[in-house]
């Protein structure tokens, strides 16, 4: 390669790169705003122009646990980490009889999969009220965790499905020459190599109903999710704007924690290369 080109190699890969920084920094602007905001006082939150020397206080964060934010953080954790777990326990093997082991007609078990998340929430949520009414799940913890495993197991199976059906046949066939039966087959060699997959499908899933609100709102009212705490500190009446930024970086702390934590596996590359 000559000189010229390797110069040219060089400003395009330089340009690119200033323009993912510039990328980076405009997603980011937004969430340090709010957490910059949540430490003033709501005084100098709403000042005009904004005021990037100030005072910092605690009390906003203060005013969120004094306010029940432990309660509501509790009933966030139970909801969603219980269904992702019972998500994930499910998914496996389903994905596998979709995939590995694939069952008869499993094109149209996957349509049929699909075709539940095309329903608006709204237009279920007065069966969901009454059966749950009925059953005496309202308000609990526990029509959560049904509610949040029936929304997000159809996108585990499919999300599941993809990353098994990228392992090579090769590995498959040396595994079944062995005489592995189908419960080792999917618990000794599947699993292992998905474990990516199943890292971010788990990640995934836990962040829609970490994240979720609706079902939330209209299901529990005291025993709810911590969004439907932050919406305690909407008033149309008054303005709580650093009130409002510490209880939304308090919501989404948790959930950037476990994707920080969970970066290094939320690749693909194990499921790449398992034949040499």
């Amino acid at each position: 390669m000559s000189t010229g080109s390797l110069r040219k190699r060089h400003r395009s890969d330089a340009l690119f790169g200033l323009l993912a920084w510039l990328a980076a920094l405009a997603m980011f602007f937004p969430v340090g705003w709010m957490a910059l905001a949540s430490f003033k006082s709501e005084a100098d939150a709403i000042a005009v122009p904004p005021k990037l020397i100030f005072a910092p206080t605690l009390e906003h964060y203060r005013e969120a646990f004094s306010s029940g934010f432990a309660d509501f953080l509790i009933n966030s954790l139970i909801a969603t980490g219980v269904s992702t777990l019972l998500v994930i326990v499910l998914a496996v093997p389903a994905a596998y009889a979709l995939s590995i082991r694939a069952i008869p007609r499993w094109r149209d078990v996957l349509f049929f999969l699909i075709s539940t998340k095309m329903m608006p929430l709204a237009a279920g949520i007065v069966p969901l009220y009454l059966v749950g009414r009925t059953l005496g799940l309202l308000n609990t913890s526990g029509i959560l965790v049904i509610v949040y495993l029936s929304m997000n197991l159809p996108l585990a199976i499919w999300m599941l499905r993809s990353f098994m059906s990228e392992i090579p046949q090769e590995v498959i066939d040396a595994v079944r020459v062995d005489g592995a039966g189908r419960v080792r087959e999917l618990t000794q060699i599947i699993v292992p190599l998905v474990r990516p997959g199943l890292a971010s499908t788990a990640l995934l899933c836990a962040i829609f109903a970490w994240n979720e609100y609706f079902l939330a709102v209209n299901l529990t009212s005291t025993n709810s999710t911590l969004p439907v705490f932050l919406q305690k500190f909407l008033s149309f009446g008054e303005l709580y704007t650093a009130q409002v930024a510490a209880v939304a970086v308090l919501v989404n702390l948790p959930v950037v924690l476990a994707g920080w934590l969970a970066q290094k596996s939320l690749t693909r590359g194990l499921t790449f290369g398992a034949v040499r």
